[in-house]
């Protein structure tokens, strides 16, 4: 089934959720053995999203603790506009904001003290 794609239709249809749990970025020069929400290769190492209690038991070093956040609207990989209107919604309340593209969902880690905050912002976007 194809996402959505046009920007107005996506965003009346975000319904925003939260993934239960806190998750951290990792960076390490080769893949770790414990399981991953997410994995990107870079030249200059492998980042990895853990659970933070994960990290905290490998004894892996961390800068900050997201929530997660997943737009349930099921967009395509090709619609403009989407991680920049939700980016700037964020942005204008002073959010930060990072975002992992799936096939059907887009994800947005923030600090997990402004998880409510950033689903009230990101509700709002719908009407």
């Amino acid at each position: 089934m194809a996402g959505l794609t046009n920007l107005h239709e996506i965003l009346g249809a975000l319904r925003p959720s939260v993934r239960q749990g806190s998750f951290v970025y990792v960076t390490l020069p080769t893949p770790p053995e414990v399981e991953a929400h997410a994995r990107i290769v870079e030249d200059e190492g492998v980042t990895v999203v853990l659970d933070q209690g994960v990290a905290d038991d490998q004894g892996y070093e961390y800068e900050e603790v997201f929530g997660w956040i997943t737009l349930q609207a099921h967009t395509s990989l090709s619609s403009v506009g989407v991680t920049a209107a939700v980016a700037t919604a964020l942005a204008r309340v002073g959010i930060s904001c990072n975002v992992l593209a799936g096939y059907y969902h887009d994800h947005l880690l923030v600090p997990v003290e402004s998880v409510d905050e950033a689903v009230e912002v990101l509700g709002g976007l719908e009407s």
